[in-house]
């Protein structure tokens, strides 16, 4: 299966709003493999259909110590959100970059499975906290923006410093 690639901020895609997924076909079924792939290969718990630069209301993750317990969400919805937390996040869109952000503790999701069946979920910690990261990105929003404009400035220069330094390196070992 090939590997897709997961855009980075600033990138403007990653503002485009998701649209609902209208068909379960095979096209759906190798694209929520791609995406575990990707994910797991990262390596992250959550990818967001948006930052594989596929604008359709789809998420995968897998916050298990193992690696073993994948879930698809499909046109997801919070039904309900209980309580407050902070939690240090990272995103695979956002390399390197750690931040405190505060979301909902508890969570009620509705969301189809891959199959196109409608379920709902009750989730708490850090569950709750990928799901509600996922999301935003579904919404065309990225973890830095709850950050102030300064920090989110700085994180978009060390971003483009370090896109600077891979592309160097890189052209370097082309050079050998």
């Amino acid at each position: 299966m090939p590997k897709l690639t997961i855009l980075e901020f600033p990138d403007p895609r990653l503002r485009t709003i998701a649209v609902p997924v209208e068909h379960f076909d095979n096209g759906l079924a190798r694209l929520i493999d791609d995406m575990f792939e990707t994910m797991y290969e990262a390596p992250g718990i959550g990818l967001a259909a948006t930052q594989v630069d596929v604008h359709r209301q789809l998420l995968v993750l897998d916050v298990s110590e193992d690696k073993n317990q994948p879930m698809v969400f499909i046109n997801p919805r919070i039904l309900q959100r209980d309580g407050e937390q902070v939690y240090q996040e990272g995103c695979l869109s956002v390399p390197g970059i750690y931040a405190d952000v505060t979301r909902a503790n508890q969570i009620r999701v509705q969301a189809l499975n891959r199959r196109g069946e409608s379920f709902e979920l009750e989730a708490d910690g850090l569950l709750a906290i990928c799901i509600q990261h996922e999301m935003d990105h579904l919404a065309g929003k990225v973890f830095v923006d709850y950050l102030s404009p300064l920090k989110r400035d700085m994180v978009r220069k060390k971003l483009e410093k370090n896109r600077r330094g891979r592309v160097e390196s890189e052209s370097r070992e082309h050079s050998l």
